[in-house]
């Protein structure tokens, strides 16, 4: 597809040419099924003989890296939590010795202790190789310019995305997050055609275009690739329209690499491709921890491949999906789009509800803007969820009860759980610059 604005012409949703692809995008699938089960029973060694987690983790399982014969037996090894890597805080979970490790990012431990990771040159390269093929998926190309707004330090996003778009060959405009004004000013005056963002602060970035009588439709930007957290086709619909972009899916997390895990591609928007010669997937029962057929929702366990630093074992993601056949990349299943957490999960009177499915309702209900936020609380004996939600600019005060009735009412219809809705002024609610924080638990504990 080609739009064209001016004098340029938009490149858009078009699939780059078969010997543009590395070679293990165009390899069959038994191929990469011999490759995967080669590299997986190398891992599985790696992690047991240079790992004491791992080996006392094998050992009162009673397996060993030589029981893994074929893929399948994988799921008979011992997962791998987040509780794992804070008990070994900060570097028991590594491979190698530490002269060969080149960098180390860490969560920001905001429940406690913050989880390490840790990466050899090998690893380093590993990760801008996917985050290349990812951002290239995602409709980006050599010469591209692009605009990092993704943290830097120890959040990997930035450093991921930045080292990924290097090696595909495009002009980094490194920015990070934070100074939204600025953001906009460099957009402007810099033309990038990629944008690499929280989904979140990307709406912040395209109401300050608009606070400063600026039509985001008319900047330079034409792809988006959106990633740090869950967000919805909705919210895609709303950047798309609001901003003449497509906006694409990244999918990765700290423990296993960082971002470029998974990838949507341009071309199709039909779920994100994992990365299989580097990442193998699973989803299983989140409370069995039983492995679930492929086309079924559960939680999805990622074991890594080809790490050196740290290799992760059937890592516990907490994120829920299902694995999909290929398409645009037909031998590397897809998972569908993340839109919900199994920690994120909020249980309001017996009732499973997810902060996407408030926001596919937000979304679709004239007069609300996409920001909100929600606040649990504690009423007598039961939980109280209060949605806040801020109004569009254009929103008449008249229509603001309106809409908070429609959105309590849907999601009753649609979740079965009754939450207080509010609407509240424009730029009322405090705006995310990385990753989002929908929910506020304020339950009284004692």
């Amino acid at each position: 597809m080609t739009t064209a604005t001016g004098d340029t012409t938009r490149r858009l949703g078009t699939a780059p040419a078969p010997d543009a692809l590395d070679a293990a995008e165009r390899t069959s699938v038994d191929e990469l099924r011999a490759l995967q089960l080669e590299r997986l029973r190398w891992s599985l060694r790696h992690a047991y003989e240079n790992v004491p987690h791992y080996r006392r983790a094998f050992d009162a399982a009673g397996v060993h890296p030589d029981d893994c014969r074929e893929l399948a037996d994988l799921a008979g090894f011992p997962t791998t939590s987040k509780a794992d890597l804070r008990e070994n805080y900060p570097f028991g979970m590594f491979a190698v010795p530490q002269e060969q490790v080149r960098r180390v990012h860490a969560s920001s431990g905001t429940t406690g202790r913050p989880t390490v990771v840790g990466y050899t040159e090998r690893d380093i390269d590993t990760w801008a190789t996917v985050m290349a093929r990812s951002i290239r998926a995602a409709g980006g190309r050599r010469g591209d310019r692009l605009h990092n707004a993704y943290g830097y330090g120890l959040f990997t996003g930035g450093l991921g995305a930045h080292y990924g778009a290097e090696k595909l060959g495009c002009t980094v405009i490194p920015v990070s997050g934070g100074m939204t004004p600025r953001q906009v000013q460099l957009i402007t005056d810099f033309e990038p055609r990629v944008i690499m963002v929280t989904p979140s602060y990307m709406l912040t970035i395209i109401d300050e275009f608009e606070k400063q009588g600026l039509d985001p439709r008319g900047s330079s930007l034409e792809i988006g690739v959106f990633g740090a957290e869950p967000w919805t086709e909705q919210m895609r619909r709303e950047m798309e329209d609001r901003l003449d972009i497509q906006a694409v899916d990244i999918y990765g997390l700290s423990e296993v690499m960082g971002p470029g895990v998974a990838q949507e591609c341009v071309e199709t928007k039909d779920g994100l491709h994992v990365w299989e010669d580097h990442f193998y997937p699973e989803v299983i029962d989140p409370v069995t921890e039983e492995v679930l057929p492929e086309g079924e929702v559960g939680e999805l366990v990622l074991t890594s491949l080809t790490k050196e630093a740290m290799p992760v074992v059937r890592y516990r993601t907490r994120d829920l999906t299902r694995l999909l056949p290929g398409s645009a990349r037909p031998a590397m299943r897809r998972m569908e789009k993340i839109t919900g957490r199994t920690d994120d999960m909020i249980i309001l009177r017996g009732v499973n509800l997810f902060p996407t499915q408030i926001e596919e309702v937000v979304l679709r209900t004239p007069g609300l803007s996409p920001h909100f936020a929600l606040e649990l609380t504690t009423r007598g004996r039961m939980d109280h969820l209060t949605c806040r939600i801020e109004a569009r600019p254009d929103c008449p005060p008249a229509r603001r009860a309106a809409a908070a009735e429609e959105v309590a009412t849907a999601v009753k219809d649609t979740v079965g759980t009754s939450i207080e809705v509010q609407v509240v002024d424009p730029e009322t609610l405090a705006r995310s610059v990385g990753k989002l924080q929908r929910l506020h638990d304020l339950r009284d504990r004692t």
